[in-house]
């Protein structure tokens, strides 16, 4: 018999995911949201996912084996590493060995679980508890409404974990303990959107050491209406925590492809296409700008009112001398309502936030810097 050892951390595959069913929690039956990369899946492949979710869920969770289709172990790594974005309600198995004869068709996993049956049950049920109590004011809500609700509920109450804890890649991370990293806030958004009804799936890029981006990142993809949207709460999250006084942004809510990948490495496993530019949060409430002039007249009513400008810049491309230009027009409010203007630059995004009650400064703005894993 030949024994094999899946890893955290090996090969193509990291497998530092560890996850859990919550009992009695039924997410949704659409496919599309449930199991988007089993259905992306060869049918080998589809058989050792089926193996492996039975193994973990059924009358068989937390037993010392099960069996398995047989594959090659980078394709079985594969396998454990999707099942689990299609699933974040599970979060006991942090990897697996498996032992094989040699002409067997099947190999006998061995997952390391991460607690006993009995702390298992106790994190199931407050899970459910959590979920079923954050999800109740948003039953009523609109699709777009119910996305923003999560959103907001991961920008306002998920601190980010620098000191990457294990349980900080899972839903009990930021739901039980409100710590997380982008990989526990994408399962968190996603079991809260299955929970509504909401197409969503997790997306992952890669490593990128040539540019300094030492870990992959993690987000989700969102369907509204048909159409396929990004949507990085992690991202958001580091950005409204910098400056919480100033409310939540939604510098990276529903974005296409063409303006989400500005600031985000290529995608390593498959995803929707995102098309359109329309859902964007800034677009949808109106300040989305293409003109100075009105970038002027919105600046002005917010140093009159004392409150805080966020928006979205689409008159071209933000160029050195546009934005050279944007921040004259800003200041010069400032100094005419005798209020300095100080701004923050989300230049990849196009996004500006201004104060007029500060002292004058520009900073420039990197959600990125807090949001690998």
């Amino acid at each position: 018999m030949n024994l094999k050892e899946a890893a955290p951390g090996a090969a193509e595959w990291p497998l530092t995911l560890v996850y859990s069913v919550i009992s009695g929690y039924t997410a949704c039956g659409d496919e599309k949201m449930q199991d988007w990369y089993y259905s992306h899946m060869s049918k080998p492949m589809q058989a050792a996912y089926h193996d492996f979710l039975t193994g973990l869920t059924g009358l068989t969770a937390l037993s010392p084996r099960f069996p398995v289709t047989r594959l090659s172990g980078e394709e079985l790594q594969r396998v454990f590493f999707l099942l689990r974005l299609d699933h974040p309600e599970l979060f006991w198995a942090v990897s697996f060995r498996y032992s094989y004869y040699e002409d067997a068709s099947h190999v006998l996993a061995e997952p390391e679980y991460l607690m006993d049956k009995n702390k298992l049950r106790e994190h199931q049920k407050a899970m459910q508890s959590r979920s079923e109590k954050l999800l109740r004011p948003a039953r009523s809500l609109s699709p777009w409404e119910q996305e923003q609700y999560i959103h907001d509920f991961i920008c306002e109450n998920i601190t980010y974990d620098k000191l990457k804890k294990p349980y900080s890649h899972e839903i009990i991370g930021a739901l039980g303990q409100g710590v997380a990293v982008c990989e526990g806030i994408a399962k968190s958004v996603k079991l809260l959107c299955d929970g509504l009804g909401l197409p969503c799936i997790i997306a992952l890029s890669d490593a990128n050491p040539e540019k300094g981006i030492k870990y992959r990142h993690v987000w989700n993809v969102v369907e509204l209406g048909g159409r396929w949207y990004h949507l990085d709460a992690t991202f958001d999250n580091s950005l409204t925590r910098a400056d919480p006084e100033s409310g939540i942004r939604y510098d990276y809510f529903n974005l296409d492809d063409a303006r989400f990948f500005r600031d985000h490495e290529p995608l390593i496993a498959p995803a929707p296409a995102c098309t359109d530019g329309d859902g964007f949060w800034y677009r949808q409430k109106k300040l989305s700008f293409t003109k100075p002039e009105d970038v002027q007249n919105r600046a002005k009513q917010a140093a009159k009112k004392g409150k805080v400008l966020t928006f979205h810049w689409r008159g071209g491309y933000l160029t050195r001398e546009t934005l050279q230009e944007l921040l004259a027009l800003l200041n010069a409010v400032g100094e005419e309502a005798g209020k300095p203007a100080r701004i923050a630059l989300n230049w990849p995004q196009a996004v500006l936030r201004v104060r007029f009650d500060r002292d004058a400064a520009v900073t420039m703005e990197n959600p990125a810097a807090d949001a690998e894993d």
